[in-house]
């Protein structure tokens, strides 16, 4: 990111229509039917661990965690991470992943999972999740689950559905 001089901040209320913007503008209609994205809409985001990348006033980027359970097991859902397509290849996602889990780990969050592909996630520190160990609500290629461990070993031995947090265990 040598060439811009990128800004990392917490994400306001003020975010709000440019992300949305920014989701339409790079994802498209065919987001609301990813699985994913059909779990994130019976769950708000926790904005004190959701970021925005700004480059001067333009907003360029957002990633966003809710909270979930793997079964009995507290998580966070990372996503949706968006670029502008402008700004892609330039370390502003990584940048934005990096972030939002070094805030989660200070806030006592042990596990982030999310939906993606682990070439590019890897690099934060996700690895695939073992087949039929962690199940989405709907349609998931298993490959592309992953996870994040924000604590050493808070994976071992957490197993089950995805689900929105605020369900009943």
């Amino acid at each position: 990111m040598n060439d811009v001089a990128l800004s990392i901040l917490p994400e306001s209320e003020a975010d709000a229509a440019a992300i949305e913007r920014l989701h339409e503008r790079t994802f498209g209609p065919g987001r609301y039917a990813k699985t994913a994205y059909r779990l994130r809409e019976t769950i708000a985001h926790r904005p004190e661990v959701s970021f925005t990348a700004h480059i001067g006033t333009l907003l360029v980027g957002s990633v966003r965690l809710s909270p979930v359970r793997i079964g009995d097991t507290k998580a966070l859902l990372l996503g949706p991470l968006t670029v502008e397509p402008v700004f892609r290849e330039r370390g502003v996602g990584q940048a934005l992943i990096q972030r939002a889990l070094d805030e989660a780990r200070a806030r006592g969050h042990r596990l982030v999972i999310l939906v993606g592909d682990e070439p590019y996630y890897g690099k934060c520190g996700f690895r695939s999740i073992a087949p039929g160990l962690v199940t989405m609500p709907g349609p998931v290629d298993p490959a592309r689950l992953l996870v994040a461990e924000l604590i050493d070993g808070a994976f071992a031995g957490v197993s089950g559905p995805v689900r929105a947090e605020w369900e009943a265990a």
